[in-house]
């Protein structure tokens, strides 16, 4: 059994690192809304709307670290700003895009009570 088949599930399964991602609520949040292109933090808590400045400073932190978001500054700290990168773009424009149209697609029966 290869590494690739990540039957067992270990620590370093690809299969588990991309649910650790989608784990972090704000992550592919924050990633979709760097879709549109490179945005100062400002713009981005606009941006999401509901997101701590805490929260998203961890966020950022989790996808810089992933290689998933650069973090990019001029001269000043306050000309920092945060973009996709090749990989992240393939997540936000691939997986996550079809993520979300099944979540417009199926929103409304996720959100009925269901009898258990």
């Amino acid at each position: 059994m290869g590494r690739d088949d990540c039957y067992n599930f270990v620590s370093d399964c690809r299969i588990r690192l991309v649910t650790d991602l989608l784990s972090h609520s704000w992550d592919p949040i924050v990633l979709v809304a760097l879709r549109i292109g490179p945005q100062r933090r400002s713009a981005l808590i606009i941006a999401i709307g509901d997101v701590s400045d805490k929260a998203l400073t961890e966020s950022l932190r989790r996808l810089t670290a992933r290689g998933l978001v650069t973090r990019t500054s001029e001269s000043t700290v306050r000309n920092v700003e945060y973009a996709l990168t090749a990989v992240g773009a393939s997540l936000v424009h691939g997986p996550l895009a079809s993520l979300g149209q099944w979540a417009l697609d199926h929103g409304d029966e996720l959100m009925e009570p269901v009898a258990v």
